[in-house]
């Protein structure tokens, strides 16, 4: 069984020139959580399997990404990295990878052209393309009444996840899991995909949006938004069956240190890389 991935994330904007780290709730309430490239060489440190780096604003504000802070950070930084945020293009891609990042992340640019996902793939491989997915639960009272999405049963109703795109800004209409489908065959080669509802809230993954992602691709899937302890992270892998988790508060602000939550794991027989 290949090892399950521990995966900081370091959500970013540019308010100042070598960016900062900064932390919310279900996409708002923003706090200041620290200097990227510092944190990103800690979380190297103490073992992070991969690193995110997501550029929260760039697509919103129409800018490029931090090459910058990508730059700076791979000289410490010997774990894989990937980058998201103000990724529209195939040469955006390529410009990322010559900074030093080993994957990039496009949610907003490839749903308002698919094709780039097609593209991409080609250029760099599927490997080096993420499709990020956030998400928010649409519940519905006659789920035999809709044909456009994809239904789950959850314990709160029946529910159906809508896309959203810069940075949760807007909704797209568009079912995740169709859209996941539809990612892996174009040529992604991964998903990170975050709850919109769960996100900073600390309550634990939505393991039904998780499970119902993983079991209709093939391609490896993150999970993000919502962890709260080591156990939410356990719960990922064991009933969301996600090949990593992402978390971000729990080791911005020390409250779980990436050691203790792999020795956590490991005890509970969850294949992870010590």
């Amino acid at each position: 069984m290949l090892s399950k991935r521990i995966i900081p994330c370091l959500d970013c904007d540019l308010q100042v020139p070598e960016g900062r780290v900064v932390k919310g709730v279900e996409f708002k309430q923003i706090r200041y959580a620290g200097n990227p490239v510092e944190l990103a060489t800690k979380y190297y440190e103490q073992g992070a399997d991969e690193i995110v780096f997501l550029d929260i604003t760039a697509s919103h504000e129409r800018r490029q990404t931090m090459a910058n802070v990508i730059k700076e950070a791979v000289e410490n930084v010997f774990a894989p990295i990937c980058v998201g945020g103000g990724i529209r293009e195939v040469e955006d891609y390529v410009n990322m990878l010559k900074a030093g990042a080993d994957k990039c992340s496009t949610n907003t640019a490839a749903i308002k052209d698919p094709s780039l996902i097609n593209r991409a793939s080609e250029l760099v491989g599927s490997q080096a393309c993420v499709i990020g997915i956030d998400a928010k639960r649409r519940y519905v009272d006659n789920p035999s009444e809709d044909d456009e999405h994809i239904i789950i049963e959850t314990d709160d109703g029946y529910c159906w996840f809508d896309c959203s795109i810069y940075g949760g800004r807007e909704f797209t209409g568009i079912d995740a899991i169709k859209w996941a489908i539809e990612c892996e065959e174009r040529g992604a080669g991964e998903i990170l995909l975050t709850s919109m509802d769960r996100d900073g809230t600390k309550i634990g993954y939505d393991l039904d949006l998780t499970k119902a992602i993983s079991n209709n691709v093939s391609i490896p899937v993150i999970a993000s938004g919502g962890v709260g302890n080591p156990e939410h992270i356990a719960e990922a892998f064991t009933k969301g069956e996600a090949d990593a988790a992402l978390a971000a508060s729990i080791f911005h602000f020390d409250e779980y240190p990436i050691p203790e939550v792999k020795n956590y794991l490991k005890e509970r027989n969850i294949p992870i890389r010590l």
